[in-house]
């Protein structure tokens, strides 16, 4: 044990049954910190990219942070990693609530699961009382009856991770939810859990997550404590309307959106579905915040006839994919559709993006009646939950939904309806007029993703500095920034939000007091450009290439129809030369030996 690392996995072999734990390798966490980093680490160690999403081979690893549990401020969060069943690339999806915390209070930085089982499984973790139960009971059943009865057979304060139908059917973009409502979201994890035939991990433990220094980690947390409630953002703006106060931020920045990217820059009716007016139309019940979180961005929600409805959520991006990228404007009708993914267990932002596509595909003639089986035009808010539960169960055109956008525009013929990078959809900002976002998307290392970079905060918050959205100028740099900053908090267990008010130097404080281990706000860096190149290289031994750091041929070629910013296409090609300089790789994007070198990687 290092200060906060509990420093013991617990490996899981679904194929024997058999149950082992093992010390963790502290090089590697010096090296990689933990969670994101821990896990893509071992990931590559020990499968590498000759095995496919859905084969019993392709071990799942949920690990931790070393902050996760200690009490530090919005350190609730753990990572699932994974090979993508919706891309093919690394898979890393972060995921918050209780669930992460009660892994080390249990005792284990991370569970790792190995194989398939013969049927349907869950594993109960009782501190040192580990097993394998039958899930066949649970088979089938949506998320909150899973969780509940889980809770009756095991504990009534267990805290339960676990997939819904879509998992079960193995859909491309199903998710993993634990307390019903926190996902690990992206990128299809949940339908590698199904294919192992994993129903649910149910964990409980009263084990203590202990530091080497009270009072250094006391001094360090008061700090960050005291800057995130003094921030704008994570003090007021997120506690008061949660993620959905970016939907009018947005649209007036002409940054939204709308119908498949179509229609994108700024909407009439974007107030209609934002976080303010969720409150004054009576949908949110209260706020809600992870463990030991002091943001406190959750909605406890409900809807009304005749939609209704009670759950959590819409966060904005599936706010705004149920909303203005399938143009629709009833906010009942949204959050039903985001209550239904909840409990069905998809991913709320290829799911309504994909719908997105194929109303698309339908009001072009690509997509015939017939195989709808429904009225798939734009702003049709009724089909909406329909379509999310025949996309979990697969049923009639949910079974091609449920590839998500690229597999779906591939078979009318028209891939080019994909708004998707790396077969992943871009979420819910406009890349033509934001610059710096349009260069995360594309070099992503899963896909087309916001939370790698998030450059939305300088080109439209101002957070930490202001830039020019329109500017490609200085981009490179930004988001390199950015990028490798994230990739070390998703490792630390910190929220991504903390950013908005901690920089490298408080987050390395925070880190050092709580695992004894000395990180410097560049050598913290250094660990996220490390995890960042690692899983580059991963992608590249799968056979990813520059070829695949691109954006839709809509965003690079169609200008945006209205707004401030009429006329402007992504300019991609600007940036993206000094991107690969800035990063230490070739002209064609592939990390130097002597990057390599400097990062103490090996070649896969």
């Amino acid at each position: 044990m290092t200060g906060c690392i509990q420093g013991k996995l617990l490996r899981v072999n679904l194929t024997n049954g058999t149950i082992t734990t093992e010390p963790l390798n502290m090089e590697y966490v010096r090296e990689y910190i933990g969670g994101r980093g821990l896990g893509t680490k071992m990931y590559c160690e020990e499968v590498g990219p000759n095995v496919e999403p859905l084969d019993p081979a392709n071990n799942m690893y949920f690990i931790t942070g070393p902050l996760t549990g200690t009490g530090a401020p919005s350190t609730g969060r753990f990572m699932v990693i994974t090979r993508a069943p919706l891309t093919g690339t690394i898979a890393c999806s972060n995921s918050g609530g209780e669930f992460g915390a009660e892994m080390k209070y249990a005792g284990y930085d991370g569970f790792i699961f190995e194989g398939k089982s013969e049927k349907p499984v869950y594993l109960w973790v009782d501190n040192d009382k580990v097993e394998l139960r039958d899930a066949s009971h649970l088979w089938g059943k949506e998320v909150p009856d899973t969780t509940d009865l889980l809770r009756e057979e095991t504990s009534p304060r267990a805290k339960i991770s676990c997939i819904g139908p879509a998992g079960e059917h193995l859909c491309k973009f199903a998710c993993i939810l634990n307390e019903m409502n926190r996902a690990a979201g992206r990128s299809g994890v949940g339908a590698v859990m199904g294919a192992k035939n994993l129903k649910a991990i149910a964990v409980k433990g009263n084990k203590a997550v202990h530091v080497p220094d009270k009072e250094k980690f006391a001094e360090a947390i008061a700090e960050a404590t005291k800057a995130l409630k003094e921030n704008p953002v994570t003090g007021a703006g997120l506690k008061a309307y949660g993620t959905q106060i970016l939907i009018n931020i947005l649209d007036q920045s002409n940054g939204l959106p709308i119908r498949n990217f179509r229609d994108s820059g700024t909407i009439e009716w974007a107030d209609n579905t934002s976080g303010e007016y969720m409150i004054e139309h009576k949908n949110l019940v209260r706020n809600k915040g992870c463990f030991s979180c002091v943001i406190g961005c959750g909605r406890v929600t409900r809807t009304f006839k005749p939609y209704a409805g009670f759950g959590e959520g819409p966060e904005y991006e599936a706010g705004w994919g149920f909303g203005a990228d399938c143009g629709i404007s009833d906010i009942d009708a949204i959050c039903q559709a985001n209550f239904r993914c909840n409990e069905l267990g998809l991913d709320s932002i290829t799911m309504p993006t994909t719908i997105a596509c194929a109303m698309e595909l339908y009001e072009s003639g690509y997509l015939p009646k017939e195989d709808a089986g429904c009225n798939l035009s734009f702003g049709n808010a009724s089909i909406l939950k329909d379509l999310v539960e025949k996309t979990a169960y697969r049923e009639g055109i949910g079974n091609l939904l449920a590839e998500g956008s690229y597999r779906l525009a591939e078979h009318y013929g028209h891939p080019e309806l994909s708004m998707s990078v790396k077969k992943q959809e871009m979420p819910a900002y406009e890349p033509r007029t934001l610059q710096g976002i349009g260069l995360e998307y594309a070099t992503s290392n899963r896909g087309g993703c916001h939370v790698r970079g998030y450059m939305t905060s300088p080109e439209i918050l101002g957070i930490p500095m202001k830039l020019d959205p329109a500017v490609t100028e200085g981009k490179a740099a930004v988001c390199k920034i950015f990028q490798d900053l994230t990739s070390a908090v998703d490792a630390s267990g910190f929220c991504l939000f903390t950013t908005f008010a901690l920089d490298a130097n408080i987050i390395a404080k925070v880190l050092s007091a709580g695992t004894g281990i000395e990180y410097s706000g560049d050598e913290l860096m250094k660990c996220g450009e490390r995890i960042w190149n690692l899983e580059r290289i991963f992608n590249m031994a799968c056979g990813f290439t520059g070829a695949d750091d691109t954006l839709p041929p809509r965003i690079l070629n169609e200008p945006q129809k209205n707004g401030a910013y009429k006329g402007s296409v992504s300019r991609l090609h600007e940036m993206l030369p000094e991107y690969y300089q800035l990063r230490g790789w070739s002209p064609t994007g592939i990390p130097t030996a002597e990057k390599m070198q400097e990062l103490n990687i090996n070649q896969l």
